[in-house]
């Protein structure tokens, strides 16, 4: 008689204080046959803490490629089970698991959460920014172009909590760019959630921006809600303006300068590139 496929374990590992580790995760990687990870040697630094020996581990990382998922899928096909995990939290959030379960669903395999530490709720709860618990989660921006530009603007229209990933030398840089649109909104850096250098800086966007300091190790920016639309009627012509006027004296593109103004100011992105494209032919 053959066996039917196997089953994929979706399983949360600890985002820094090893102690988080759930004792399901740790029953269920020892019952695995296979372990994928994100990175080898983080997870079999895991195992080795945990007195978890002769596991099977593979590589799934980011750059893995459809061939690579392919043959973890055909593994679970012929019903061996499989636990993925990434290098902290709970795989298919902003890494190469999502790709793995859409694979694993596809070859017929079964597909059970084993729950754990989330950096995204760990900075939400404690950041004070929840509000009704309703929030947005962006993972990480784009590093540049009219990408990066479309999600700030984004991230500034969205009137709910957003939770954006950020690595550590770019959290200045994006704070400037929300600071620029929404300057007054709360905001929280959460960085080394559950480590020894755990930090949460809270502030708005605009003194987080202003703050010069640098930033290092893992970082979870958390935005509060707010009424963007509110702004319209806090934002003079003349205010208008002038952003505009500072933004093409930088030698910025008119979709991007519309999109972070609208944001800013409240009012529509057509409306603003329109002011924007007359002001530019002045």
């Amino acid at each position: 008689m053959t066996a039917g496929p196997g089953t994929l374990f979706v399983v949360a590992t600890p985002i820094g204080n090893l102690g988080d580790i759930t004792a399901r995760a740790l029953d269920t990687l020892r019952a695995c046959e296979r372990i994928v990870a994100e990175d080898t040697r983080r997870t079999r630094q895991l195992l080795s803490h945990f007195g978890i020996a002769g596991k099977k581990v593979d590589r799934l990382d980011a750059h893995a490629s459809p061939r690579d998922v392919a043959r973890v899928a055909g593994l679970l096909a012929g019903g061996e089970s499989v636990a993925v995990v990434t290098d902290a939290g709970t795989p298919g959030v902003s890494d190469p698991g999502e790709a793995l379960v859409e694979a694993a669903i596809a070859a017929g395999a079964r597909v059970v959460p084993i729950p754990g530490p989330s950096a995204v709720l760990a900075a939400l709860v404690a950041s004070g920014l929840a509000g009704d618990g309703r929030f947005r989660f962006v993972g990480f921006l784009p590093r540049e172009g009219s990408e990066r530009r479309e999600a700030i603007a984004l991230v500034c229209a969205t009137p709910e909590p957003v939770v954006v990933l950020e690595a550590a030398n770019r959290v200045e840089k994006t704070m400037r760019e929300l600071a620029e649109a929404t300057p007054e909104r709360p905001a929280c850096v959460a960085r080394e959630l559950t480590k020894l250098h755990e930090e949460l800086v809270r502030g708005t966007c605009a003194a987080l921006a202003a703050s010069g300091r640098g930033w290092i190790g893992e970082v979870v920016l958390v935005l509060g809600a707010h009424s963007p639309d509110a702004r319209e009627a806090l934002v003079s012509e003349a205010d208008l303006d002038a952003r505009i006027d500072e933004a093409l004296a930088r030698g910025d593109h008119a979709k991007g300068v519309a999109e972070r103004l609208a944001a800013w100011s409240g009012r529509s992105k057509r409306e603003i590139y329109e002011r924007v494209v007359a002001r530019k032919r002045r």
